[in-house]
């Protein structure tokens, strides 16, 4: 990919802590446009690493590229260019909903006179117009993040960098902040979050990053990551009978990998094949049993859900 088309990305990046390596020779690639999530164990250096992109920290060696910009020689430029909301996030409980808004347009430098529209636009944004003159305090959690997000926008920044933003939410307030999200992509921003609910990052990124102690183990489209941590396809056939035959015809078609007998909860016989072809050879493979006049009563192809595909890239699975 070329340089023009990444807003993010790292070069040996390294953060340590005395004995402690938090981030060890990270380099990410981050495509302008993308929904990138950024997932990984507990401790295992998501934070450290947003904070380095933030110009919160920096790095121990390495350098980090947003907007174009270097967080090490042009820190100023790169907060220019995002908008960050932390795991921790800060609102001000004693200001209303609008005047939140206001200080943070204020200190980005945004001219009195357009803040009132801007605000007006926000909080339209985040679907909390209605609420434009309550105390802050007054405001649940999800309502409370969605705020925060707002405040995130305030500049107009190319990038959003979020630590958990749906951390601690009920699951409306987390299908409200997906949702969000992906309005903002739509809007043109790149979407760059940390999570560690992986059915919020399977349901809405373009492209994700695995990291473990400190190191991508993983990273690309959730296609490409999927077909990289799990490169053979399982398939489950079911047969009324001939299983025997069944397994001596599959071991004579090109792709097929381990064999294994399973039963379900009735009893039934059923086949699991691992197999590395392509459709088209997955047609001819049930064309072979079709043609030995074997029984089938099912074929179907498992899918691997992200927690899946997440095990097998980390140390949670043993292969």
């Amino acid at each position: 990919m070329a340089a023009e088309d990444l807003i993010i990305e790292t070069h040996g990046l390294v953060k340590r802590y005395g004995q402690i390596v938090a981030v060890n020779n990270l380099s990410l690639q981050v495509p302008r446009g993308a929904i990138y999530g950024f997932v990984g164990p507990n401790g295992a250096g998501k934070t450290t690493t947003m904070r380095i992109l933030t110009t919160l920290i920096t790095p121990t060696s390495g350098d980090a590229y947003v907007a174009g910009y270097s967080v090490v020689d042009y820190p100023r430029e790169v907060r220019r260019a995002i908008g960050y909301m932390p795991d921790f996030f800060g609102v001000y409980d004693d200001m209303k909903v609008w005047e939140y808004l206001d200080f943070f347009a204020a200190c980005y430098e945004i001219p009195e006179r357009d803040r009132p529209g801007l605000i007006k636009d926000l909080l339209a944004l985040v679907d909390l117009a209605h609420r434009r003159d309550d105390m802050v305090e007054k405001l649940s959690r999800g309502m409370k993040q969605r705020l925060s997000l707002a405040r995130t926008l305030a500049h107009d920044p190319e990038v959003l960098i979020l630590d958990e933003p749906a951390s601690g939410l009920d699951p409306r307030a987390r299908i409200e902040i997906r949702e969000l999200l992906v309005e903002m992509a739509r809007m043109g921003k790149t979407i760059f979050f940390s999570s560690h609910i992986l059915a919020d990052v399977a349901e809405i990124c373009t492209h994700l990053g695995i990291i473990e102690s400190g190191e991508i183990v993983a990273q690309g489209t959730v296609g490409d990551i999927r077909r990289q941590l799990m490169p053979t396809r399982e398939i489950l056939i079911t047969v009324l009978n001939q299983i025997d035959q069944a397994k001596e015809t599959l071991a004579l078609v090109e792709g097929i990998g381990a064999v294994q007998d399973v039963s379900d909860d009735h009893g039934r016989r059923r086949i699991r094949v691992e197999f590395s072809g392509d459709d088209e050879a997955l047609s001819k493979l049930l064309l072979a049993l079709s043609q030995r006049s074997i029984p089938v009563v099912n074929f179907v192809e498992e899918t691997h859900d992200l927690e899946t595909v997440f095990m097998r890239a980390t140390k949670g699975i043993v292969s």
